[in-house]
């Protein structure tokens, strides 16, 4: 079986933590799998494709460009991994994916007719931006999520741990009755809850390479997407002393950033930190949110001698205010702790240009 799947959905809905624990779990119970991070950035490390090694995943990454026009990397990409054995092998897409059916699906169904089994196109969301959609709230974003769902073949309902039994199908309900086309799930990819359902619906569907009536042209749509700017930072930062504790630094670092971003107005969907030291621990920390507590994904089991950091971020602001206010919380949090940083890549921009 030669099964590809791609992964869309809002930033913060848990794509690549369900890519980890998907790949680990198909490879455990139903064949080997593997899974591709892909983002814009040129000649950066991805933190998902790090936090995914470090996880034990079967990972790797294409940057530099889109998967949606880079169909003979990917496809090359994706051969690798089934001379390797895989069975199935999922990807994401940079920012939010719309448009990605069209590019991806049917562009590698059209130039590569019968090399690959396309799986359902898969769409995650988390059961705040349902709520946003149930309530007519999200601004100029809920374009973005409306537009998502309707590319959807299948939409996974992540975070389900979060919900009670009633609000779960609640929710469900509304995704099934407004997005008819695609079949709803439920899972919670931190817990592994509904896990068995989403490598069934990968493996066992087929993708319905559908035109879905979306005007991707649509004024608010362009608006919403091309309020969006990426940042990338790389750094190794030298610790002084023997009770440096990377997990509040990471943190504190996410709500320096947190603070400053909302007096600007600035809305950050998600930013991830992940840092690692050369013994092989790591933590991981994500913002998620101007009004949202920072969330500890993985703390350090002890305290770290020299790290290394991946910072990847969305937000709907300037590059240069993202940068400044990015670049100003690093070097006043490392003073604080009084560490000695070595930069290798730093790149931000905006989506629309």
């Amino acid at each position: 079986m030669r099964k590809f799947a791609v992964f869309s959905g809002f930033l913060g809905s848990g794509k690549t933590t369900t890519m980890i624990a998907l790949t680990r779990y198909c490879t455990a119970h139903h064949g080997k799998a593997a899974m591709i991070s892909n983002d814009l950035g040129e000649g950066v490390t991805l933190a998902d494709d790090r936090l995914a090694r470090l996880s034990g995943a079967n990972a790797s990454q294409i940057t530099d460009e889109c998967i949606c026009f880079c169909h003979d990397v990917l496809t090359a990409r994706l051969n690798e991994c089934y001379d390797d054995g895989c069975e199935l092998v999922v990807s994401d897409i940079p920012g939010f994916g719309v448009g990605a059916l069209e590019h991806v699906y049917h562009g590698l169904s059209a130039e590569y007719p019968g090399q690959f089994e396309l799986a359902p196109f898969t769409v995650l969301i988390e059961p705040r931006n349902v709520a946003l959609l149930r309530e007519n709230q999200g601004g100029d974003m809920a374009h973005i999520l409306r537009a998502q769902l309707k590319e959807a073949d299948l939409i996974v309902l992540n975070k389900c741990d979060l919900l009670e039994d009633a609000e779960l199908e609640a929710d469900r309900a509304w995704l099934a009755s407004h997005y008819p086309q695609a079949n709803v799930i439920a899972i919670s990819a931190a817990t592994g809850e509904g896990l068995e359902d989403l490598s069934r619906s990968l493996m066992q569907g087929s993708a319905s390479m559908a035109h879905p009536d979306i005007d991707y042209d649509d004024a608010d749509l362009q608006n919403a997407m091309d309020q969006l700017t990426e940042y990338y930072l790389e750094y190794v930062a030298q610790v002084c002393c023997n009770d440096f504790d990377g997990t509040e630094y990471l943190a504190d670092i996410a709500g320096a950033v947190q603070a400053e971003l909302r007096i600007r107005n600035c809305e950050i969907p998600h930013m991830k930190l992940l840092a690692w030291e050369p013994e092989g621990d790591f933590g991981k920390v994500d913002l998620l949110g101007t009004d949202r507590p920072i969330e500890v994904t993985r703390r350090f089991a002890r305290p770290c001698t020299d790290v290394a950091v991946i910072l990847n971020a969305n937000a709907a602001c300037p590059a240069s205010v993202l940068d400044g206010v990015i670049r100003s919380v690093v070097e006043e949090t490392s003073d604080r702790y009084q560490l000695e940083l070595r930069y290798f890549k730093k790149e931000c921009f905006n989506l629309g240009e």
